[in-house]
């Protein structure tokens, strides 16, 4: 008699009320993350990051409310070197439009906050949460207080001498950011799917992933995050303005302010030129590693394959709109849907990533695969 060979697809969970309601709730956190990463870009792309000069996280919730409070942020704005060195011609309407776009993004700080600590209060307090998932909101709480703080740090940079953010404390804001928004998602991942093992039980054997297919997915995440951290210091300085041809830098495959500052580790992370070229040919890496990812996966069939199918299309798109981006040199319709791709992207390998690692789900094998089986068993 032959061998049952199961389709070993995630199947989600009976849920309760209280299970859809963290599911939902966990989604909407990462949802509300995801705006704030775009409208953070939009600030950053409008100059708008250094126009509130202090720190008020309780008072800082109300806007200025009449002329006399206006005149008063304006007045304080001007103190500061960026007013002094590159915006002298400014008046108060050009401030107001700069001003809203950072208390814009200040104010969805303190929403996500409210938005993830008090729904996890009161599930807590009413048991609604299970055991395996406390201490990982305690993490993601401590994270998000620590977002806010970078946040405050990068924005100090930037108050002092040429009024330029530093791209390293905008690169830690990023990805401390967009880790927060993978790292929720994550979470509702396991609240969605249920528990799955990949054992030999009364007959049935389950298909697991192969440890190549695994080591490719860890591949594909290191070069994303390297990617998502060279695209942070592309931004943080602005490198994305200069070089505006692809592939060529300009008529060269490597122009030659590329790796000519010394000592030679300081081209990695300052010079324009290498930040650059580094971030266009990542991209390319990582394109050819996806699509490597997807020939694998589509073998073995059921939310694997559709997943690296969605992952191979989004790193398509967002290459394309890069490439876009930078021949365009960065307006800002282009960047900012450059920036939400990056974290559709991200988002969608870290699905693959809890596909491929979880033991709440696995992949289901092909009608063919299966079929062979049976009559190799029989």
């Amino acid at each position: 008699m032959a061998t049952t060979v199961t389709s070993n697809a995630p199947k989600l969970r009976g849920f309760t009320a209280p299970d859809r309601f963290v599911v939902v709730w966990l989604l909407i956190t990462c949802a509300t993350i995801f705006i704030m990463v775009l409208v953070g870009g939009v600030t950053r792309l409008t100059g708008s990051g250094l126009s509130m000069v202090d720190w008020q996280p309780i008072m800082g919730v109300l806007p200025p409310l009449d002329e006399r409070d206006w005149q008063a942020l304006f007045l304080a704005y001007q103190q500061f070197p960026e007013y002094q060195l590159y915006n002298r011609h400014m008046d108060l309407e050009g401030f107001k439009q700069i001003f809203y776009w950072e208390y814009v993004h200040r104010i969805l700080g303190r929403v996500i906050g409210l938005l993830f600590f008090v729904p996890m209060c009161a599930l807590w307090v009413s048991k609604r949460l299970d055991a395996w998932i406390k201490p990982h909101l305690v993490v993601a709480l401590i994270l998000g207080g620590l977002q806010g703080l970078m946040g405050w740090y990068m924005v100090q940079s930037g108050l002092v001498d040429d009024a330029r953010v530093s791209h390293y404390r905008l690169a830690a804001h990023l990805l401390l950011a967009m880790g927060l928004m993978a790292y929720t998602y994550w979470l509702a991942l396991g609240c969605v799917y249920g528990h799955r093992s990949d054992t030999v039980d009364g007959g049935e054997v389950t298909m697991g992933v192969p440890q190549e297919l695994r080591a490719l997915v860890m591949i594909v995440m290191l070069l994303l995050w390297f990617q998502l951290l060279y695209g942070a210091f592309t931004a943080g300085s602005h490198a994305g303005y200069a070089y505006n041809t692809f592939p060529l830098m300009h008529d060269r495959w490597v122009a030659d302010a590329v790796m000519q500052m010394q000592p030679f580790w300081h081209n990695f992370s300052e010079s324009t030129a290498t930040i650059q070229f580094i971030h266009r040919w990542l991209a390319v890496l990582l394109l050819v590693a996806v699509a490597w990812l997807w020939w694998r996966a589509r073998r073995l069939g059921g939310a694997l394959m559709w997943s690296s199918v969605l992952l191979l299309a989004a790193v398509l798109t967002q290459f394309m709109i890069g490439v876009l981006t930078l021949v365009k040199v960065v307006p800002l319709e282009l960047a900012s849907a450059h920036q939400g791709g990056a974290c559709i992207v991200l988002l969608i390998a870290v699905h693959v990533l809890y596909l491929v690692f979880s033991r709440r789900s696995a992949v289901r094998s092909s009608s063919r695969f299966v079929q062979g089986n049976e009559e190799l068993r029989s």
